[in-house]
């Protein structure tokens, strides 16, 4: 999707609000027993928990960052730059207990380095810096092939290419290279370098869809205790078509019916490209303010077909 776009969408969410300034942040509280909640994470146990004090359970969706966009001009590094300014900013001013990334953190069909996770580790660093643990999930531009620009052949010849190296925590080459960085090396280098990513690979048997996984956040004083289930799921783009497909639909409700059966617990669902559900029912004039940024210059792009999983949330009351 482009660059600014943010594809949310939140139905009927439990005393939800939601404040939207660049990026989306979303904040909430859940039922009884009634409790002041943020997060933390736990070494030992890699859970996430409410805490008794520290204001509301803030997530802060940073959406369609798309850092290496255009990298060989002056535009496409400056806006990475801006929006690691954008990012800074609203983490200081919202200090969000969790970060989701949400799909197309790079664009990766721009891209002529050996690794992209360079630029990925870009994009999340101004939430480890702050210590914030945040999970993420691939778009349609992460692992993109590389496309060549038409004007690299004009009467001027192909341009040299600099593949400069980007700050990262990572070893290795900035070579040039259009192989690309496919999303189970992306997500690899992204867990086994940060300690506070959530972010999981998923079931193989879902793969090439990686980013497909679940976390639960637990109670203060009982960590077995949910108190909700927050859903990844990836929907495709890049490397195979733009769809959740019938067995990640299948894998989301089996999953949901294993740990929470009878839908007690609030469940919330993130994934990146729009359903042709919402599609249909998208505002059609504009978004006014609060909300920034290109949503009112781009038409919904949603996913290429349904395969069922719209209609296993509709079926579940729990999902919001």
């Amino acid at each position: 999707m482009g660059k600014s776009l943010i594809h949310f969408s939140v139905q009927s969410v439990l005393n939800l609000y939601v404040h939207l300034q660049a990026v989306l942040t979303v904040g909430f509280a859940f039922g009884q027993p009634q409790e002041t909640i943020g997060l933390r994470t736990t070494p030992e146990n890699d859970h996430l928990r409410m805490r008794a004090a520290g204001g509301p359970f803030k997530i802060s969706l940073f959406a369609d960052l798309h850092f290496g966009e255009n990298a060989w001009t002056d535009w496409g590094p400056l806006q990475d730059f801006n929006s690691v300014k954008v990012m800074s900013t609203v983490l200081d001013h919202e200090t969000p207990d969790f970060v989701i990334y949400l799909g197309d953190v790079i664009t990766a069909n721009n891209m002529a380095v050996a690794n992209a996770s360079l630029y990925w580790d870009q994009a999340i660093s101004p939430t480890r810096v702050r210590g914030i643990p945040w999970a993420s999930i691939f778009g349609n531009h992460d692992d993109a092939p590389f496309e060549w620009p038409l004007d690299w052949f004009s009467d001027s010849g192909i341009p040299q290419l600099f593949c400069p190296a980007v700050n990262s925590s990572y070893s290795g080459e900035e070579e040039c290279d259009f192989r690309g960085t496919h999303r189970i090396e992306l997500m690899k280098k992204e867990i086994d370098y940060n300690v506070l990513s959530h972010s999981k690979n998923g079931p193989k048997d879902l793969w090439p869809s990686i980013s497909n996984y679940v976390l639960q956040v637990s109670s203060s004083h009982d960590r077995q205790m949910a108190v909700a289930y927050m859903y990844f799921l990836d929907s495709g783009g890049g490397s195979y078509p733009e769809v959740i497909s019938s067995a990640q639909a299948e894998w989301f409700r089996h999953k949901a019916e294993e740990i929470n059966p009878d839908s007690r617990v609030p469940e919330i669902v993130f994934w990146h490209i729009p359903s042709k559900a919402y599609k249909k029912v998208a505002p059609r004039f504009g978004v006014h303010k609060p909300c920034v940024g290109s949503i009112n210059k781009e038409s919904v792009a949603a996913q290429e077909a349904e395969m069922g999983i719209m209609k296993i949330l509709v079926k579940r009351t729990s999902v919001k």
